[in-house]
């Protein structure tokens, strides 16, 4: 038990670098995903055709793959990023493609009587995204968006591999020098709290979000 207890001081010294990782991809994600989103649902099909190329890339390879793609991949072609914005890109990237589908569906399940109902209170398309469309899919979209938070939080571990000292790698190397499995069960720890947080966070939204139905 104390060299369990010990093992807490080290591995806390990485969700530093975890939490940065999973506040800066959802700073960027979700926004980009929204922005996506929209281009999905133009009717200007080239640019709808290039979306979907791109989330069907993103979607359809690991993101474990597409950190390695980035970090020494690019470098191939005089792109060269630093561990942590490597693995920022990457995520971010990868996420506003689940983000864009996911808000896409919530645009699209909004009845099409709301969109004309904005036309006759003489609304322009920003004050439409802005007090129609943002808030009701905000409600329909937000146990979906959850679910990729959560994700998120156990993907973060995935940036071991760029050698970055997260919790994930912190309790590998502790597990290697010490050739036992207890530390990856602090790791199992630190992630279960992490998921805790974020699931108890978003069922505060969900009951918030109440007054839209």
């Amino acid at each position: 038990m104390a060299y369990f207890l010990s093992l807490f001081p080290q591995l806390m010294s990485g969700i530093g670098v975890t939490l940065k990782l999973f506040l800066l991809t959802i700073i960027g994600s979700v926004p980009l995903g929204i922005i996506f989103a929209f281009f999905l649902s133009s009717k200007f099909a080239p640019l709808r055709w290039v979306m979907q190329v791109y989330i069907w890339l993103m979607r359809g390879t690991p993101l474990l793959l597409q950190l390695i793609f980035v970090f020494y991949g690019l470098p191939l072609i005089n792109i060269v990023f630093e561990r942590f914005d490597a693995a920022l890109f990457a995520f971010v990237l990868n996420y506003a493609a689940y983000f864009a589908e996911i808000f896409r569906g919530g645009i699209q399940s909004i009845p099409q009587g709301q969109y004309e109902a904005a036309q006759v209170l003489r609304l322009n398309p920003i004050q439409t995204i802005r007090k129609i469309i943002i808030p009701q899919v905000t409600k329909i979209t937000l146990p979906s968006v959850g679910n990729e938070v959560i994700n998120l939080v156990k993907d973060t571990s995935l940036i071991y591999i760029l050698g970055l000292s997260d919790v994930m790698r912190l309790g590998k190397i502790a597990m290697e020098r010490d050739t036992t499995l207890v530390p990856l069960l602090g790791v199992a720890i630190v992630y279960l709290a992490m998921t805790g947080i974020c699931t108890v966070v978003l069922r505060q939204l969900e009951n918030r979000l109440d007054y839209y139905r």
